[in-house]
């Protein structure tokens, strides 16, 4: 029962669309369902890590990292307004999509980073898994595993999904590149904006 409640925190935490979500629908039109699913999976490596630092308590660690939020937020709101750029000014291939030029681990590494400049998370993490009824102090080990594979687990299970779904309308979109390319950019710039106020 305990992993299926965390299955559906992973997958619902990783469901509404922000900087990732419009990052991974502009890789799977561009680039194809592989593109989508490594960016993706970038996002969700970087919850298992805070989601482990939660579980496991880690709370020096924690306690740096939430700390130091604001420079944090800088270096992600940086990070979001270059990849907001980058996506406005990029070009529409003519050629069937591949994924030849940026590579597989550029494209997870460029989500890990977003996600990992958000130590926010944690707080986040903590609060819902206490909603879960998950005690730190005296839950066990197997437990906590338990809990941080459920959430693992229902994020990427949510990035196949994603990136099946929209691969199927690829074809339609695609006459449209360009356009999806200017209004995703658009939008991260936005949030990369909108980091920086909230500083």
């Amino acid at each position: 029962m305990l992993l299926l409640k965390s299955f559906i925190l992973g997958f619902s935490v990783s469901a509404p669309v922000g900087p990732i979500g419009l990052l991974c629908i502009q890789r799977i039109l561009t680039r194809g369902r592989t593109a989508g699913f490594v960016t993706g999976f970038g996002a969700a490596t970087a919850n298992l890590i805070y989601a482990s630092i939660a579980a496991f308590g880690f709370s020096v660690v924690s306690s740096f990292l939430v700390e130091q939020q604001l420079v944090f937020r800088v270096i992600g709101g940086v990070f979001l307004f270059y990849l907001g750029i980058k996506t406005f000014i990029k070009k529409p291939s003519n050629t069937a999509a591949n994924l030849e030029g940026e590579s597989i681990f550029a494209m997870f590494l460029s989500t890990f980073v977003l996600m990992i400049t958000n130590p926010v998370t944690i707080l986040n993490f903590v609060a819902m898994f206490a909603g879960l009824g998950f005690e730190q102090d005296s839950t066990s080990s197997l437990v906590a595993v338990t809990l941080i594979s459920g959430v693992f687990l229902g994020a990427i299970s949510w990035w196949i999904i994603l990136s099946y779904v929209v691969s199927l309308f690829r074809n339609k979109i695609r006459p449209h590149l360009s356009r999806v390319n200017k209004i995703a950019g658009l939008l991260i710039i936005i949030l990369g904006i909108l980091a920086f106020i909230e500083t």
